[in-house]
């Protein structure tokens, strides 16, 4: 149990409420409060399904409004759970990022455009999962239904090259084990381009030195995994991006670290997370990783 809230960011959107389904889910099997926030100069959310279930015009919906429904949409799913709700006067990205100074985790929808509703990512979950000092969940998967917590009992995390990422580790760690499922540890590897050969006699041997060091890599990554933790070690050969594109349809929550640093300017995502907020078939984590100053 933690006394650090789950903090949701919640704009009267379908994304955002089933945010708040996923969030609600997630809190109690922390232990954790549920904080429901809206950041008042967020633009209007995009459809009219919320002013329908309060039976007004879209345009009479406050920020009251949003609040309170998102409250009252978590409350049956876990009774007992610890709700509180705030309308916080400034943009969102701001807000959002000060509010996870404080948080054990920041949950975000997806906030598309147009026809790309529930495909890309929104500005503002683009922003947060860049800059938030706490692990950042947005959920994604919706198109078929895996917004549902603990449907596939299994959780994937990306390990990087450098074997560096103990923060996004610990964190996939605690998934499993609070969700009870597997972990699946991937780590993706590739030819150098200029290793490419087409002759069948010496083709083997770059690919199994390769997929060796990645799985050297891997090995190192996971040497302090706990025991409670079911682990499958897995070495694939390809694009991470893709690799792990492909790994997030048959997971509950898809996890990549995000490095930080003293001096990093603009977004602090990798092509790697940013490609996986975009495209993830499950809920994707980013665990912001302290780089030292140089």
């Amino acid at each position: 149990m933690t006394d650090r809230p789950l903090v949701v960011g919640v704009d009267g959107s379908e994304p955002s409420l089933r945010a708040v389904d996923w969030a609600a889910d997630e809190a109690a099997l922390r232990g954790a409060p549920l904080r429901l926030v809206y950041a008042s100069l967020w633009e209007r959310y995009e459809g009219a399904a919320l002013a329908e279930d309060l039976g007004k015009p879209s345009e009479q919906v406050t920020a009251e409004d949003i609040v309170r429904v998102a409250a009252q949409r978590a409350r049956p799913r876990h009774p007992g759970l610890d709700i509180s709700t705030d309308v916080l006067p400034e943009e969102p990205e701001y807000a959002l990022v000060r509010e996870g100074r404080n948080a054990c985790a920041l949950v975000l929808g997806t906030r598309g455009r147009g026809g790309f509703v529930d495909m890309l990512l929104g500005s503002v979950s683009l922003d947060v999962a860049a800059h938030a000092d706490c692990p950042v969940i947005v959920v994604r998967g919706s198109h078929d239904n895996q917004v549902r917590a603990g449907t596939r009992g299994r959780v994937v995390v990306g390990v990087g090259e450098q074997a560096t990422e103990p923060a996004a580790l610990r964190f996939a760690f605690q998934e499993a084990r609070l969700r009870h499922a597997s972990l699946d540890a991937v780590r993706a590897w590739r030819w150098p381009a200029h290793e490419t050969t087409d002759h069948p006699l010496i083709a083997g041997e770059p690919a199994r030195l390769h997929e060796q060091h990645a799985a050297e890599v891997l090995e190192k990554a996971l040497r302090d995994a706990p025991a409670d933790v079911v682990l499958r070690r897995r070495t694939v050969e390809g694009h991470t991006r893709q690799v792990l594109l492909d790994a997030s349809h048959s997971a509950d929550l898809l996890v990549v670290g995000a490095r930080r640093g003293a001096g990093r300017l603009g977004l602090q995502l990798g092509r790697v997370a940013h490609g996986v907020l975009h495209h993830s078939a499950c809920p994707v984590a980013v665990v912001p990783e302290r780089t030292p100053p140089r």
